[in-house]
C-alpha cells in the first residue's frame, strides 16, 4: 500500500540505551524503550518501557507503561500501569488501571480515573 505525505509510521521503537544520558523534554507518537537514564520529561500517545537499567527523574505522560526501573516523580498513565517486581517508584501517579507484582517498591500517591488524556 503507498503512503502519501501526511501518513506516519508508528511502528518505530525509540530507544534510549543503557549507558546514555539525556536531560530535557521528549515528545513522541510512538513507543520509548529507557535503559540509561533521562531527566526531564516524557509525553506519548504510544508505550513507555523503563528497564532494569532505566531512570528516570521528571515526568512521564503515556498510554501505557511497563516500568522495570526505577523513576522518581509523575505518570499519568490514560490506560495501563504495570510495575513489574523489580521496580522503584517514588512519586506521583494518575492512572486508569494498575498492576503491581510482588517484590515492586512504589512510595507516593496514586489517583484513578477513566477519563485522564495525555497531555494533562
Amino acid at each position: 500500500m503507498a503512503k502519501n505525505g501526511n501518513d506516519v509510521d508508528y511502528s518505530g521503537i525509540n530507544l534510549i540505551a543503557n549507558g546514555t544520558a539525556i536531560e530535557g523534554e521528549i515528545i513522541s507518537s510512538g513507543d520509548i524503550r529507557i535503559d540509561g537514564t533521562l531527566t526531564g520529561t516524557i509525553s506519548t500517545k504510544g508505550k513507555v518501557v523503563v528497564g532494569d537499567t532505566g531512570y528516570v527523574k521528571g515526568e512521564i505522560n503515556c498510554k501505557n507503561a511497563d516500568i522495570l526501573g526505577r523513576i522518581e516523580g509523575k505518570l499519568l498513565v490514560t490506560e495501563l500501569l504495570s510495575l513489574k517486581s523489580s521496580s522503584n517508584l517514588i512519586g506521583e501517579i494518575k492512572i486508569n488501571r494498575l498492576a503491581i507484582e510482588p517484590g515492586c517498591k512504589f512510595n507516593g500517591t496514586c489517583t484513578m480515573s477513566d477519563n485522564l488524556t495525555v497531555g494533562e
